[in-house]
């Protein structure tokens, strides 16, 4: 069985590695101070607090288009993603999302054809 993993669905899968390690490392290092986590974004200042906003609401709206996406293209189980954003990161579970959504598009892809190839006797 072929895997349909595109040039574009391999970018997407680096991202959302460098995201997830890139942020675990301050994640994990928070942890160890003992830091208020969620009490630094909004108390460090006005520029962390609007960064803060500014990546909730692209949290909100990534989260819209991923169960919305999901239905469309037949994607089971698109809460993980979203659950995953609060777990570990946006920074990983958006490019895991669109890796795994260009692999169902490319999926999509191969079965048209191979149905079009069917239906006009190429097979």
């Amino acid at each position: 069985m072929r895997h349909h993993w595109t040039p574009l669905a391999n970018v997407y899968m680096a991202l959302s590695a460098v995201g997830l390690v890139g942020t675990w490392i301050y994640n994990v290092l928070s942890i160890v101070q003992l830091r208020d986590y969620v009490g630094d974004w909004i108390s460090s200042g006005p520029s962390v607090t609007s960064l803060t906003v500014d990546i909730l609401i692209a949290v909100i709206a990534a989260s819209v288009f991923i169960v919305v996406e999901a239905r469309r293209l037949g994607m089971r189980h698109s809460w993980v993603y979203i659950v995953l954003t609060f777990v570990v990161a946006f920074a990983f579970s958006l490019p895991l999302f669109l890796a795994m959504r260009e692999r169902q598009l490319q999926a999509q892809k191969v079965h048209s054809q191979k149905a079009g190839e069917l239906r006009s006797g190429k097979a």
